[in-house]
């Protein structure tokens, strides 16, 4: 994992891994504003000859980190995100419920994001 490097496009809503020039992983998340400020991950992805090697793991850690330094929550609504945070509840504070609903609702009334 020394060779890849995690770097956010806020405004492309996708934090990517990348090694040796190319991106290797992303997540893609959008910036809930409403009840309440959150990132909130929808689809986490690792190309296939870079799977089992901690990349999904640093992705998810690293948009934790920039909620922490943010001060903002995170509402997982991406499986692999969610499953990593019940791993890691040290780093990833449980998202509170009505967030994670307001976050659900944005997702159903912008379709064509995701």
């Amino acid at each position: 994992m020394s060779d890849i490097e995690i770097g956010d496009d806020r405004a492309a809503g996708r934090l990517e891994a990348v090694g040796d020039g190319e991106v290797v992983g992303h997540i893609e998340y959008f910036v809930l504003d409403s009840a309440g400020h959150a990132l909130v991950p929808v689809h986490a992805i690792v190309e296939p000859a870079h799977e089992g090697k901690g990349i999904a793991g640093s992705l998810a850690r690293e948009l934790y980190g920039i909620a922490r330094r943010e001060g903002v929550a995170v509402a997982p609504l991406c499986p692999y995100v969610a499953k990593w945070a019940e791993r890691h509840p040290d780093e990833a504070p449980a998202a509170d419920p009505g967030l994670l609903l307001a976050a659900k609702d944005w997702l159903r009334a912008h379709p064509e994001r995701f």
